[in-house]
């Protein structure tokens, strides 16, 4: 937890004013009673109006500085919470950029939006009601006994009884129900798990006529988020007839009490009426403070999943030459001399490649080794989970190696900047990745002082021009992840927009899965009349679109069973071989 606290740094006058303005509005409450007493002895008693008048203006002069008081303690822990919040917020997006795809993959995006939403607003609310409340209620419990001790000692005594027993029943309530809170929170982030895959999937359910089958999985989830947030309401309903009863066998023990010392003149009737006051004080207050454990049991759990992901070492380093934890603590080679080809460094080089995507897993690639020069177009290939986009994935730094090392111009990958790493290489997804806003804002993502022309020109190569000019051009709106554009047409643009890059290194990780066979071909020939200086690594499960490149490497299981050209491989690689037959 101690990684939360850095983020209240900024905070530190807040956090001590806000509670330090509460105390002294508990100060002003705890007088009150003193007030009421003294106006009933010596105004109400005597027949004196004007000073009961008096007391009144008193008592309406507390109640406005004790208003600015906790309207100015509100606003100190308001902002010492919401900036908390926004802080971390930022600190917790910018940690999850530079984690690694594999601990992406292994968080899963439905945790991340958990954590950077609900656990974090729980935060928020934890911080904010302990800055108010963490000081201000032990004090007022404290204060009113000390108060009512020096109002009568004798009747006090009843405090001293009824206090402790009422702490106990109410803390002992709170200890039995908090484990109830905690499955209720796990059943919210089951059924929120829930509702966005349905939501996700809504078209795959509607195509199986799986609807009902969905109502039936949710009602039951439903159901049982019910069940237990009515276990977990009977303890907090418990709460308030339990803490009544003893407060009113309390105050009836105090009121007897004080009748018998009014009775023998040892106390006024004021007096009853100010410990009767304070007695309600008490409660009040142990109410307030046993929902503030409530607030901040919930906090600490959400706390403990916010700091959980924060621990998750980062998967790319900030700064050159800081190498980041590899899959495996396998270090950063040295280029190889041996890999040059006529004088010629390899831009690309996989030396003795193997992955894990983590401690323990089976390899995910094993013993990967070729050359990539400049300008030339490369082939990857291989069934699925063969290990074609991990492959592509080292390249730019998406994952680690475990053992080996990739090289780019002849340094390893994790000697890079990433940043600087990264602007030498464009890849392109199978699953298009479009954002809101025009065609031309997604665009200038590869370049963002492309000009008009440029991005026409993009465009054209990528096939992508009839479909977007058939719209509104250029300023073609783009709803949130491209739900208005095909599956098809998305993959055009994202290809679009790595071209307009001109990078040194252009990854197509099967991008044009969507796309016919025909388009398919028209986007290749374009590509490959402008590649000029730019090396291309093609991943595709289509041998006829890999058939004019200059190295296809074919994988089966995470190894190179294969390497070579086309024609080579059918008649060397049999598992080349069936693939084109298929």
């Amino acid at each position: 937890m101690k990684r939360l606290w850095i983020f209240l740094k900024g905070y530190t006058k807040e956090c001590v004013l806000a509670p330090l303005f509460k105390l002294f509005e508990a100060s002003l409450e705890l007088i009150v009673p003193l007030v009421v007493a003294a106006m009933i002895d010596n105004g109400i008693a005597n027949g004196d109006k004007a000073y009961v008048v008096k007391m009144c203006f008193v008592l309406i002069g507390f109640a406005v500085v004790g208003l600015a008081f906790s309207i100015t303690a509100q606003f100190f822990a308001a902002r010492a919470a919401v900036g908390f919040a926004t802080e971390l917020r930022h600190g917790l997006f910018a940690h999850i950029e530079k984690l690694s795809f594999s601990n992406i993959d292994g968080q899963g995006a439905d945790t991340l939006i958990t954590r950077m939403t609900g656990d974090i607003n729980q935060l928020q609310s934890g911080v904010n009601m302990t800055l108010r409340l963490f000081l201000r209620s032990p004090f007022i419990v404290l204060g009113a006994m000390i108060m009512a001790f020096t109002v009568d000692v004798k009747a006090a005594l009843v405090f001293a009884v009824v206090i402790p027993v009422l702490s106990l029943a109410v803390f002992a309530l709170l200890l039995l129900g908090i484990p109830k809170f905690d499955s209720v929170q796990r059943a919210t982030d089951k059924l929120t798990g829930k509702t966005r895959e349905n939501l996700t999937g809504v078209r795959v359910i509607r195509a199986f006529a799986k609807e009902e089958d969905e109502i039936r999985g949710y009602s039951l989830a439903t159901e049982l988020l019910e069940k237990l947030q009515v276990k977990a309401a009977n303890f907090t309903a418990l709460m308030n007839p339990v803490t009544f009863v003893l407060i009113n066998i309390g105050l009836v023990a105090l009121i007897y009490t004080g009748a018998v010392r009014v009775h023998v003149g040892a106390i006024s009737q004021g007096a009853v009426v100010a410990l009767v006051n304070y007695m309600s004080q008490i409660l009040v207050e142990l109410i307030k403070l046993a929902n503030l454990v409530i607030t901040i049991t919930k906090a600490v759990a959400c706390g403990k999943r916010v700091n959980g992901l924060l621990e998750v070492p980062e998967g790319m380093p900030a700064e050159a030459g800081n190498e980041g934890p590899a899959t495996s603590g396998a270090e950063p080679q040295t280029p190889v001399s041996g890999g040059e080809a006529n004088g010629r460094v390899p831009v690309v080089s996989f030396r003795n490649v193997s992955v894990r995507y983590y401690e323990g897993a089976d390899e995910a690639l094993k013993d990967i080794d070729f050359d990539v020069y400049k300008g030339e177009t490369v082939g990857i290939i291989g069934g699925t989970g063969s290990g074609k986009t991990t492959l592509m994935g080292l390249i730019p730094r998406f994952y680690d190696v475990s053992a080996g090392a990739c090289l780019v111009d002849g340094k390893d990958v994790r000697s890079y900047d990433p940043e600087k790493l990264r602007e030498k290489i464009v890849t392109v997804l199978q699953k298009a990745v479009l954002f809101k806003g025009t065609v031309r804002d997604n665009l200038r993502m590869g370049k963002p002082d492309a000009t008009d022309d440029e991005i026409i020109e993009a465009l054209k190569r990528a096939q992508a021009y009839d479909f977007v000019m058939s719209k509104n051009g250029l300023d073609t709106q783009v709803e949130q992840e491209g739900r208005n554009f095909s599956g098809g047409q998305r993959q055009r643009l994202s290809i679009a927009r790595a071209l307009i890059k001109k990078p040194e290194v252009l990854i197509l990780d099967d991008s044009s899965s969507a796309l016919d066979y025909a388009t398919d071909a028209a986007l290749r020939k374009a590509i490959s009349e402008n590649l000029g200086d730019t090396t291309l690594f093609v991943v595709s499960q289509r041998a006829g679109t890999l058939a004019g490149a200059d190295k296809v490497v074919v994988l089966e299981d995470g190894e190179a069973v294969g390497i070579g050209k086309h024609e080579e491989l059918l008649k060397t690689c049999d598992v080349y071989r069936e693939i084109a037959n298929a």
